[in-house]
């Protein structure tokens, strides 16, 4: 069974296309991605209306690409996958369009697919990837989640943030620096020519006894601190940059370690575009190497948002008999969708 992916919720278009016959992990054939970062660096952020519209000019193209590149033709393709959700309304509607008419032209079953249910099992395209159970740390653009997953589809909810996610963090603490679309990237370069330790900010929830998060609180910290820097901000960035970062991963280690104690369970996987951190993963891997943890990763082409997650979820799921495949072609998006609803929904 090939599944063809198409993933547009945001400011990069992928499609991919995987191989799920049998029980294995869905084998990856193909993918290709077009990030729109350059087109939105001009207004230091998403535009959704131009978002949108280059998914419409990227798609097609893409799709022709991963085809060719799978030496596999449009008819072999038996389910159309795409993003239903979360993400930009207009920016799911274009991916949902586009894979809903191909599988009626195709007369194949389309099939919605939740974003961040791609970012959770994508580690399982890695070349070391998880076995259930584990605990999953997403953290995603405007999500910081701690997931416990017994399996595909049994997700339990551990804790989430009460407002500005890791990634919103990053992004936001680099723009106050006058860093470039897209901080969080910028900052984590600018962070390792500084002192982590050079500016004491806060660590919001680190001690909370529970394991939500919160990250408004550091942003606005980092903002008093650049005020006060004045002109001498330029010469100490590098240093404000390194204790934004220390902050963000000193709070996101010590949440994740709270939740493997609380659930008793010896694998991690982190997943989402902070999970390319650096320090995230170093840091990461020494605690959890000495507590006896495995901890997984997707590799890190694919730790931004990409088709071949959206492929891969709509895989597994249709191996585990999650989803009874229909010819209907009618589809909405979801731009607000809580992961945790998933498992509680109809097939």
């Amino acid at each position: 069974m090939r599944v063809l992916g198409i993933e547009s919720s945001c400011d990069e278009t992928g499609v991919a296309l995987v191989d799920a016959s049998g029980s294995g992990v869905p084998r990856l054939l193909s993918h290709a991605l077009f990030s729109q970062i350059a087109m939105h660096q001009a207004y230091g952020g998403v535009v959704p209306e131009l978002a949108s519209r280059d998914h419409i000019r990227r798609v097609l193209p893409l799709t022709q690409q991963v085809m060719a590149e799978a030496g596999s033709s449009l008819a072999q393709v038996d389910v159309v996958a795409y993003t239903r959700g979360p993400g930009l309304a207009g920016a799911l509607l274009v991916g949902a369009g586009v894979a809903c008419s191909l599988a009626a032209a195709l007369g194949k079953p389309a099939m919605g697919v939740h974003h961040l249910e791609g970012h959770l099992l994508s580690p399982f395209l890695s070349a070391d990837p998880p076995e259930f159970p584990f605990v999953a740390l997403l953290v995603s653009g405007g999500h910081t989640q701690l997931m416990r997953v017994d399996r595909v589809g049994s997700y339990e909810l551990l804790g989430e943030t009460i407002d500005d996610a890791a990634g919103e963090a990053f992004d936001k603490s680099a723009k106050l620096m006058g860093l470039p679309y897209p901080g969080g990237p910028h900052l984590s370069k600018l962070a390792e020519g500084g002192d982590g330790a050079a500016f004491k900010l806060p660590r919001p929830l680190l001690h909370s006894g529970d394991l939500d998060f919160s990250f408004a609180g550091l942003k606005t910290a980092v903002l008093t601190q650049a005020k006060k820097l004045g002109p001498d901000l330029e010469s100490r960035k590098a240093d404000l940059a390194a204790a934004t970062q220390a902050a963000i991963v000193e709070v996101l280690v010590k949440k994740s370690l709270a939740a493997m104690t609380q659930t008793g369970l010896k694998r991690l996987v982190v997943a989402g575009g902070v999970g390319a951190n650096a320090l995230l993963r170093s840091q990461l891997n020494a605690v959890c190497k000495q507590r006896g943890i495995r901890v997984h990763y997707p590799e890190l082409h694919l730790c931004t948002d990409n088709g071949a997650m959206i492929a891969l979820a709509a895989g597994m799921r249709l191996q585990a008999g999650l989803e009874t495949l229909q010819r209907g072609y009618t589809f909405d998006v979801k731009p607000r969708w809580n992961l945790a609803e998933l498992q509680a929904e109809p097939a």
